[in-house]
């Protein structure tokens, strides 16, 4: 894992403010790309659908669930066309990347205008302390924590258990929890009808596919899919911002371009991820300027190398994310639950 630059916060938030007027020159959409990245997704997940059906028709079911694990990763991919989408990032017509995305939020179970609404609020208050709580992974200080009863701190570490984390909670998240506008409740109409016309078109599909296949067949291909999918989404997420050296703090010291920068990861995965994973690991480019296309971020690294430097994490170092679970005020890291009591509050 790559080191964040020894330089003082303060050059570092001047020298991060220089990017977005820089990477805007990579905003514009090329169509025909886009409309290409959908055929080459969704057709694949359509054929791996059809596929696994056929094999839990002929008995295979073992073999199905082995290629639910390719079709969650088109899935997955599916969901990163809808989040370009919500960034007006895929297509030059804002209706276009609207109903794009809408329609492609029925196969993710995800609501889109009320998803779109959420990551706005977490790229606008991403490392900043004080506005923790929408469209990202709850983080406690150590102070937080410190000041919690035995039971809350025992409530947080099942929380940040991995079990929970990237098992139970997407699951939960994906299924249950994205068929409410939970966090938007009382902002008016627009969030329930997003929820609810997402509801509503998922039960219709279903409906329609059970009195087709049967409801056995229909749950033991989708419900693997969509739990896999989540499981991967939530992983990815988790180390888009929960690495070592990302950054945290408080107004007047927060910045939106050094908390993109430097609070967002760079996660360097092999080819094969990379595609599958839409060239969402290069996170912090996004969060400078979240209006480019997924399939333009090789572009500004390649014109740009000096950004792949910059909170670099490897497929190892990330599997060693997962015990950094607080955020230590005093000395600018995150940090395993081992130790937290030696350490000075901020």
């Amino acid at each position: 894992m790559s080191d964040r630059s020894d330089a003082p916060a303060g050059n570092r938030g001047a020298a991060a403010k220089r990017w977005p007027k820089l990477l805007a020159a990579y905003r514009e959409p090329r169509e025909w790309r886009s409309t290409f990245e959908i055929l080459v997704t969704a057709l694949p997940f359509l054929a791996f659908w059809v596929t696994m059906w056929l094999l839990v028709e002929y008995g295979y079911w073992w073999a199905a669930l082995l290629l639910a694990v390719p079709a969650a990763g088109f899935l997955v991919r599916l969901f990163m066309i809808q989040h370009d989408c919500g960034h007006d990032a895929f297509f030059r017509r804002r209706n276009v990347n609207d109903w794009v995305g809408r329609i492609i939020g029925v196969l993710t179970f995800t609501p889109y205008d009320y998803w779109r609404r959420t990551h706005q609020l977490h790229h606008a208050t991403s490392g900043n302390l004080q506005l923790r709580g929408i469209g990202d992974i709850t983080t406690l200080t150590v102070a937080e924590y410190s000041a919690m009863s035995r039971l809350q701190r025992l409530g947080y570490r099942l929380y940040r258990h991995p079990i929970v984390m990237f098992g139970i909670g997407p699951a939960y998240l994906f299924l249950l929890q994205f068929r409410l506008p939970v966090g938007l409740m009382r902002e008016g109409w627009r969030p329930w009808l997003s929820a609810m016309s997402t509801n509503l078109a998922i039960a219709l599909a279903a409906l329609v596919l059970i009195m087709t296949i049967g409801i056995g067949p229909f749950l033991m291909v989708q419900l693997p899919i969509v739990i896999i999918g989540a499981s991967m989404g939530v992983w990815l997420f988790y180390v888009q911002h929960q690495f070592e050296t990302t950054t945290w703090s408080r107004p007047p010291d927060w910045s939106h371009a050094e908390a993109a920068l430097h609070g967002s990861s760079y996660y360097d995965l092999p080819p094969v991820l990379r595609w599958m994973t839409a060239n969402i690991g290069v996170h912090h480019v996004h969060h400078l300027c979240s209006r480019i296309p997924y399939y333009r971020l090789p572009e500004v690294l390649h014109r740009h190398p000096e950004l792949k430097t910059i909170g670099r994490i490897t497929v190892l170092d990330s599997l060693r994310l997962v015990r950094l679970v607080l955020w230590d005020e005093a000395n600018g890291r995150l940090v395993p639950f081992k130790g937290w009591k030696e350490i000075a509050p901020a």
